[in-house]
């Protein structure tokens, strides 16, 4: 428990400051411009994830690979896993920046964007995709120095960024009168100088044991896209879920739609321990699987479970308590702020049982079993939170929002659970030819 929460604080930390990087946007956004203007990088943040996600899910797999290879202290493998992660992390980069470029506009009208915000999120959106290589660049970074152990040094990159952007912001948004093109060109600029920060201190410091980037021999390629892609479908079931949902909400209208991108901020604030103790779990369980420590797998679930339930209860008491203050932050539309209070207040308690999802998820990550949090996450969203979701809507209205996500939280615990008990994620081997 101890190790846990020493190794889980610079992550949290880290989190903290990714969050405020978007709550910091929103707030500007939403106080310069307007509650349109706040619903259309709601709407754009929620198709960017989905367009990423393939990325983001390989990023896990680049935890759990690079994890299991310091555990076992596999010098070479740990180098080859890193430059096939790189050579393959670059191309997926530039090739979903120039997709999502284009798609835009198209996306946003599938998932039943409001005409009003529409040229709006379309212009946001875009422009985040031209920078897209930086994006994942630093976050990559940060996920491989987790990987190897070190959980601190990633702050540093993500507090560049966050101030960056914090002035940026208001520069770019009215002394430059460039609106929301002005937010996503701050975003992209803080991130890139983020990026470069983060290239030069890891090669000074020899953190992380780069190589020239050269083709990646098979077994290693193997491993990677055995992991990688169905832990890139992974988030793609996810975010793909998340959208879904996302075109519930856009059917109630724009005042919905701000609410909702606003409370879903505040419900940020309830998932950062959450988050981060999956992240700690992962790196934790991966190098002691690659260890053979299979005693201190399970301690590692047990902890992170007690913990996770005791802390998320403890911030959902907090964000129940002020909800309406915290809302108002970012939108002065008081039919907005009545839906998030009411969705807040419903949704927060059955964080919970998320946690302890993410707990049992990270030690199978951990294990290297993608493709049965592939499954996991299938059931999850698409059989359970998007139909439950659209479900209460029609039954009870916009507050069925809530009730539907609430209630997925419960059943995809109940599943996240029999799946650690009886599965048989133990006897997952990452490279085959190695001793783990």
């Amino acid at each position: 428990m101890r190790q846990m929460i020493v190794f889980s604080l610079p992550i949290f930390l880290t989190n903290v400051l990714q969050t405020s990087y978007q709550f910091i946007d929103s707030l500007w956004v939403g106080n310069l411009i307007g509650s349109d203007a706040l619903a259309s990088v709601s709407v754009s943040a929620t198709v960017l994830f989905t367009m990423l996600s393939f990325i983001i899910g390989m990023n896990g797999a680049t935890l759990t690979i690079l994890a299991q290879r310091k555990g076992a202290r596999d010098e070479e493998g740990l180098k080859e896993s890193l430059n096939a992660f790189v050579v393959v992390f670059a191309l997926l980069s530039i090739g979903i920046g120039i997709l999502g470029y284009f798609l835009s506009p198209y996306i946003l009208t599938l998932i039943q964007t409001p005409p009003t915000i529409h040229k709006l999120a379309t212009q946001y959106l875009q422009v985040n995709f031209l920078g897209i290589v930086f994006l994942f660049g630093y976050n990559f970074i940060g996920t491989v120095l987790r990987a190897l152990g070190d959980s601190r040094t990633p702050i540093r990159f993500v507090f560049m960024a966050v101030i960056l952007n914090t002035v940026l912001d208001p520069l770019f948004i009215a002394y430059f009168e460039m609106g929301v093109i002005g937010a996503a060109v701050a975003t992209v600029v803080s991130q890139g100088f983020s990026f470069i920060y983060a290239l030069v201190y890891t090669k000074q410091t020899g953190k992380i044991p780069f190589m020239r980037p050269h083709i990646p021999s098979r077994m290693y390629a193997t491993a990677i896209f055995k992991l990688g892609i169905p832990a890139g479908l992974q988030m793609m079931v996810i975010s793909g879920g998340m959208m879904a949902i996302m075109s519930v909400v856009n059917t109630f209208g724009a005042d919905v739609v701000a609410g909702f991108g606003a409370s879903q901020r505040m419900d940020s604030l309830i998932m950062l321990p959450i988050v981060t103790l999956g992240s700690a779990i992962n790196s934790m369980a991966g190098q002691n699987i690659g260890a053979g420590k299979w005693e201190r797998v399970s301690d590692i679930a047990r902890s992170g479970m007690i913990l996770i339930v005791s802390v998320s209860l403890a911030i959902a008491l907090l964000v129940y308590a002020s909800a309406p203050l915290l809302l108002g932050l970012f939108v002065d539309n008081p039919a907005s702020i009545a839906f998030g209070t009411t969705y807040l207040a419903t949704v927060c308690f059955f964080y919970p049982f998320l946690g302890i999802n993410f707990v049992l998820n990270g030690i199978i990550r951990g294990a290297g079993g993608m493709m049965q949090i592939l499954v996991l996450n299938f059931i999850s969203f698409w059989v359970l939170r998007y139909p439950l979701t659209a479900f209460f809507s029609r039954w009870v209205g916009e507050q069925g929002i809530a009730y539907g996500m609430g209630a997925s939280f419960i059943i995809s615990a109940l599943f996240a659970g029999a799946y650690y008990r009886f599965g048989r994620w133990r006897e997952i081997r990452v490279l085959q030819n190695r001793e783990n």
